[in-house]
Order: structure tokens, then C-alpha cells, then sequence
């Protein structure tokens, strides 16, 4: 049987049958069978099967893969990438939300500010962190914090995974809407340098609230979007069976927005996705925070700040 803890989403059912029948067979030669080059031979098929999946991934198999519960999450970037780190906790106004964590740390010896929502990775991390989604006191938590790392000279780093702020009667009674416009501003008005990267779904604004930064990144299969497929599809169409169609034309990939110069780059991942290499892949993705820091080592407060404001002015007069 393939490995009881891997998951392996619909397109992937050859691959699936594949690791299979390796299981099977090195049963068999754990018992005493020669049946080594049988075994590298279907490895090897395994792997080209993989690799020919994922070079040829349609937008909705990428939107599966950026949802894969078992790809490396926000908390997993921190405790690997970075020393020393310092949660704070609560918005000053109401409460705390776990959903977006925050606090200080070391990046490869540098203080910096860390963001980022928390998807959680089993039944009890989901609900402890509204499975990512965010309410009001989450975003002021990000404008704090924000604000404490423009005031020393801190940089910020966003990895921003959420499927979008949290919809309850609740955070709407709290000002949603408010709170994520007041984050997307105090991103905007930094004086350091920020950096997000999309490590898995980007959704509507409550990806945005702490993407609005210098340098955006998107990991390969991770999506970015004003809005979901289904939730598009059931706008459009009154259908949310076609997902599928509305993934395709929403331009949601990294190839596509990278292509309209909506993120500055693409982080690659393993083959077969994040998932399958969990620590290749945030070591890649620490390599590539390090460099977009490093292109602005030698920018002033007022040119950090010029230099995302044009950014962005950039994004609206060439796709507007």
C-alpha cells in the first residue's frame, strides 16, 4: 500500500498505484525475494510519472496542490528559518486571533518582524487557528506589530497562506473591512523593508492586509486570487461545479501572475510539490527571502517606501 501518512489528491491515482505496487514488492523482498531491479525499475516509472504530472499542471490541480493539507505551513517556515523567535500576542482592542501569527526573531543573524497565517495540520491546529482565516483583531495584531518593526528599523517578513479573511457576523460586526484596509495602509506606509511570500493560497483580501510589500513571491504551485474558484464559479455561473473553468480563466498561478507582473518572483519546488520535500522546500524559500532582503540593503526609508508605492501604481496602470 502507498505510504498510510502521504495523501495523494485525484490526479495523482497513477502515481499512487505506482507506490503501490513498490510497497508490495518491497514486502516481498523483505521476505527474501531478488526482486531488487523490479523494484528500482517501477521507482524509476514513479518518479518520470511524477515529474511528467507536475510540469503539465492545469490551474485547478495547482489550486489542489496549494491546498494540500500535508504542505508546509506558516509554523513550519518559522521554527526551520527563524532563531529566536518571540510570538506576540493580542490587537490592544479586543482579543487575540491565532489564525495570523506574529512576532520577532533572527533571520540568518538579522532581526526581523514575522507575519503569517496558520492554516493548522490536524483537527485540533485547524480549529485553534480558524483553519488561517483571520478576523479583525488578527489584522490589528498585524498593524501592531507592523508598526514596532517600522519604529526599531525592522524588516518584515509576510508568508501568507489563507483561503481569505474569516466571513462570521462576528468579525463583520468588528470592523473587518476596516481592519484589512488599516493593514494593507500600514504595509504600504514602512519605512523597512517587506517581503511576502505566498506559500500556499492566497486569498482576496486577507492575503493582501499583509502582502502589500516590496518584493512578493509566490512559491510554484501556490495560488493568489481576489477570490476562489468555487466562489467565482457560483458568481458567474451559479454553478460551483465549474471551478475548474472559472481557476483557468482567473489567471490564479504563479506562471500567470508573474507573467503580469502582479508578483518580482517564483520560488521552485520539489518534484511531486512542496509537500513531498517539506525541508528542501523552506530551505529554497529562505534562499530566496534572503536574496529579496538583500536587493534592498542599500535603500533608504524614503526609497523603500517610493519603490512599493510605484510598484504597485505599476500593477494598476499596466492591467487596468
Amino acid at each position: 500500500m502507498p505510504d498510510p501518512m502521504r495523501s495523494y489528491l485525484d490526479f495523482e491515482k497513477p502515481v499512487a498505484e505506482l507506490d503501490s505496487k513498490i510497497d508490495e514488492l518491497r514486502a516481498l523482498a523483505a521476505s527474501g525475494s531478488n526482486i531488487g531491479e523490479e523494484i528500482a525499475r517501477i521507482e524509476e516509472k514513479a518518479q518520470q510519472a511524477l515529474t511528467d504530472l507536475y510540469v503539465a499542471l492545469t490551474p485547478w490541480q495547482k489550486t489542489q496542490v496549494a491546498r494540500h493539507p500535508q504542505r508546509p505551513h506558516c509554523i513550519d517556515y518559522v521554527e526551520s528559518l527563524i532563531a529566536d523567535f518571540t510570538p506576540l500576542a493580542g490587537d490592544r482592542k479586543f482579543g487575540d486571533d491565532e489564525a495570523l501569527i506574529g512576532g520577532f526573531g533572527r533571520f540568518r543573524g538579522e532581526s526581523i518582524c514575522v507575519l503569517g497565517q496558520e492554516k493548522g495540520a490536524s483537527t485540533e491546529t485547524r480549529l485553534k487557528h480558524n483553519f488561517g482565516m483571520a478576523r479583525p483583531e488578527g489584522y490589528r495584531k498585524a498593524v501592531r506589530l507592523m508598526e514596532m518593526a517600522d519604529r526599531f528599523g525592522i524588516p518584515v517578513l509576510s508568508l501568507v497562506d489563507t483561503a481569505g479573511a474569516y466571513p462570521g457576523i462576528g468579525a463583520e460586526e468588528r470592523g473587518q473591512a476596516e481592519a484589512i484596509a488599516r493593514s494593507t495602509d500600514a504595509c504600504l506606509s514602512l519605512t523597512v523593508p517587506n517581503v511576502a511570500v505566498i506559500i500556499g493560497e492566497g486569498g482576496s483580501g486577507g492575503a493582501i492586509a499583509i502582502a502589500t510589500a516590496n518584493k512578493v513571491l509566490m512559491l510554484e504551485h501556490a495560488i493568489y486570487s481576489v477570490i476562489s474558484p468555487e466562489a467565482a464559479s457560483s458568481i458567474l455561473w451559479r454553478d460551483s461545479a465549474k471551478a475548474q473553468e472559472a481557476a483557468t480563466s482567473m489567471k490564479i498561478t504563479a506562471q500567470d501572475l508573474s507573467r503580469f507582473g502582479v508578483i518580482d518572483g517564483i520560488v521552485t519546488e520539489p518534484r511531486g510539490g512542496a509537500h513531498r520535500d517539506p525541508e528542501a522546500m523552506i530551505a529554497k524559500t529562505g534562499d530566496a527571502i534572503a536574496k529579496a532582503f538583500g536587493d534592498m540593503r542599500d535603500l533608504d526609508g524614503a526609497a523603500i517606501r517610493a519603490q512599493r508605492r510605484q510598484k504597485f501604481l505599476d500593477i494598476g496602470r499596466k492591467l487596468g
